[in-house]
């Protein structure tokens, strides 16, 4: 394997070409016109454009990536995460053309990407599961059967789903065939798909993951888990490892459930499987997920193995090298997702122009970016700046480097969740470890964020206008002999001193 096309964008393409390179393997990137001056485009050794900025349009366009990596010389594809990391037929599509797909198969992608086939394979492996159907349910009379058997709260899920969309809670039931038929649609609408299964709706629930790698030797270990329980809009912001719930018992118990998930689907690679944990640490198959993860950087830093490496080395035939007695843990880290979004206003997407952009840096600070000072926040992907990441020997080490962090890290042109992030770090139930999937429901209100001052909101359009004026420079703002750099998103302003 000596060149490898990523066929992502952003941070995760440049993370991937990071790794190809350590291991003397040169890089292929593709792009969108809108991501011409992307700092993947530039780090990697070839470059190709597959179409205009819509990701129907290029980042979809399967046949149009493996022409890219055909015509470059490529001999594998990394898929990333997102667009078509999860896509089967595009696996099959890359393997057909006689290049290596750095994944699963397809067949493990086909069994894990619907919630019920997987739920049926992992059964005949004593996988725990939520009490609830293990078939589509299309009827009114069959959900209320399964209510009454299970009792409420149930959860409404769809099949296809993923990110929280065709998911509906239902705690009365005469709103039971409501919430079913929006659930339906919702479904069919997002995924073309309107199966829908019911469960019960697990109170107080942790998301906790399980990291595993498996060769094509049928070697398989756990990599321990990742607290993924700070989320908004079921979707992850702030991940972490190990989890300050789990206990060695629970650990070795779920490491070997998601074991288990992975040989009842033939799976090779990397993969994730998720699990919600009840108050009595019972724990519950959720899915699995056939690809690195976003938060994949927190395993690498508490077990010192670098994941994409190993993603090509499982994809080159070699097999593992370790057991699963060789593995530890070391540590702790942190994860937060620095979005272009608005925590003030229900964390809408902002978009924009980043006027100021400086990393933070220091002891046990990672930042994995892909964006550069100048560059627009594009309306047609994911809004994720950057994944910024903090270890310490101890969680409270960790947590602190990552207030530190949120503090040092300058970004101006749009709103970001930085000061979110900071807001969890220093909430006490994050600190005690007493938090679940309900946090930013129970706990955050935009009013506990600090408010910006009438001088602040001043200085802020100052600066937005001085960049636009000169555009070649960071705005500063001189006082005693000192620079300081202009926060438009409001952020940085207010921890300085005019």
């Amino acid at each position: 394997m000596k060149k490898i096309l990523i066929a992502n964008r952003g941070e995760i393409a440049l993370r991937i070409m990071k790794t190809a390179r350590d291991m003397g393997i040169a890089t292929v990137a593709v792009y969108s016109e809108a991501d011409a001056s992307s700092p993947h485009v530039y780090y990697a050794d070839e470059a190709v454009c597959i179409g205009p900025a819509p990701s129907s349009q290029s980042y979809l366009r399967g046949e149009a990536i493996v022409e890219a990596a055909l015509r470059t010389g490529a001999d594998a594809i990394h898929p990333g995460y997102g667009f078509l990391s999860e896509n089967a037929a595009f696996a099959r599509l890359v393997q057909d053309s006689g290049l290596t797909f750095i994944g699963p198969p397809p067949t493990a992608m086909e069994i894990m990407g619907d919630k019920l086939s997987a739920k049926n394979a992992v059964k005949a492996f004593g996988v725990p599961l939520v009490p609830g159907t293990d078939e589509a349910v299309s009827h009114i009379d069959q959900a209320l059967e399964v209510a009454r058997r299970i009792g409420l709260p149930i959860i409404i899920k769809a099949s296809a789903g993923g990110g929280g969309k065709g998911m509906r809670l239902v705690e009365d039931i005469d709103m039971l065939e409501e919430q079913m038929q929006l659930a339906i649609n919702e479904a069919t609408s997002a995924f073309g798909n309107g199966a829908v299964f019911i469960e019960k709706f697990v109170e107080k629930p942790r998301h906790i993951e399980i990291q595993i790698l498996a060769d094509q030797h049928g070697q398989v270990v756990y990599l321990f888990e990742r607290e993924c329980s700070i989320q908004r809009r079921h979707q992850k912001v702030v991940e972490e490892a190990p989890s300050a719930l789990v206990t060695p018992q629970l650990r070795r118990a779920m490491g070997q459930a998601a074991v288990n998930v992975a040989r009842a689907c033939g799976y090779v690679g990397a993969g994730t499987v998720e699990f919600l944990v009840d108050a009595g640490l019972n724990f519950y198959f959720l899915e699995m997920n056939t690809r690195l993860q976003v938060e994949h950087p927190v395993t690498e830093l508490i077990t010192g193995i670098d994941l994409v490496r190993e993603q090509i080395r499982i994809a080159r035939g070699e097999p593992l090298g370790y057991t699963q007695d060789d593995l530890s843990i070391r540590g702790h880290a942190i994860e937060a997702r620095v979005y272009a979004e608005n925590p003030w206003e229900n964390f809408t997407p902002d978009i924009g122009t980043l006027t100021v952009y400086n990393q933070p840096s220091g002891p046990g600070i990672r930042v994995d970016d892909g964006y550069r000072r100048g560059m627009q926040i594009p309306i047609y992907y994911d809004p994720m700046i950057a994944k910024l990441i903090t270890y310490g020997s101890t969680r409270s080490e960790a947590i602190q480097r990552m207030i530190r962090a949120c503090r040092d890290y300058e970004i101006a042109g749009v709103h970001t969740t930085l000061p979110f992030i900071e807001y969890v770090m220093q909430h006490p139930a994050f600190l005690s470890g007493d938090f679940d999937t309900n946090f930013v429901k129970q706990h955050f209100t935009p009013d506990q964020l600090p408010a910006p001052t009438d001088e602040e909101i001043t200085v802020a359009a100052l600066t937005a206008a001085a960049w636009a004026y000169h555009n070649s420079n960071p705005p500063v703002i001189s006082q005693n002999g000192q620079s300081h750099t202009s926060d438009v998103s409001l952020w940085k302003i207010r921890r300085q001193v005019y």
